[in-house]
């Protein structure tokens, strides 16, 4: 009998011990959601495959919402947050882009959030990954659009993922037809992309 307490007593301790299971939650459009493919298939469910097979303690959080703008993304932010987030990977704002939005808007809104995630969760890990526009839109927009990221990034101290579809763009191989949304394929490369700066953090 003392024994079988002495043995309750060790369990309830190394509980008590464990670590709890952070979260790591992708906030974004149609890119983060994997419009066009299986959720198993879309980058955050192989960034969760990567953190599993390191033997870490998090559990991916896809929160992607396809046709999110930022402004969109502003109003659902508090609620997303109800739940304690360890690290937030911000990627929004392509949306605005194709539909021309004001870019003071856009930039306005995008820090908004970051400012409401710092609020909410002093100690979370921000990551913000930057999109580009069409050069339909004008030379000028479309140079503004894309400093808009390294500005954000540099103003808050955190660290960018450039351009999220990088190393996909124009391959109709990572590319689905639309030439907007990646293929299985193409979402395997993002992952490696995001993960390059994810995994220090971790």
């Amino acid at each position: 009998m003392r024994s079988l307490f002495i043995f309750l007593i060790a369990f309830t301790f190394v509980q008590a011990q464990s670590p709890e299971q952070k979260s790591i939650l992708f906030f974004g459009d149609s890119i983060t959601a994997g419009l066009g493919v299986d959720k198993s298939q879309a980058f955050p469910a192989l960034i969760q495959q990567k953190v599993d097979s390191a033997g870490l303690n998090y559990e991916v959080i896809n929160g992607g919402l396809s046709g999110e703008t930022s402004a969109g993304g502003l109003r659902r932010i508090d609620w997303v947050l109800q739940r304690k987030i360890d690290v937030f990977v911000l990627e929004l704002g392509g949306n605005d882009g194709l539909r021309g939005i004001e870019l003071s808007s856009t930039k306005d809104n995008l820090q908004q959030i970051i400012d409401k995630v710092k609020s909410k969760y002093p100690d979370v890990q921000i990551i913000l990954a930057g999109m580009q526009v069409p050069p339909n839109l004008g030379q000028e927009y479309t140079r503004q659009f894309e400093s808009m990221y390294p500005e954000l990034a540099e103003e808050n101290g955190l660290p960018l993922i450039p351009m999220i579809l990088d190393k996909i763009g124009g391959n109709e191989d990572l590319m689905q037809s639309d030439g907007i949304h990646p293929t299985p394929k193409g979402h395997r490369v993002i992952a490696e992309t995001i993960w390059e700066k994810l995994e220090p953090l971790l």
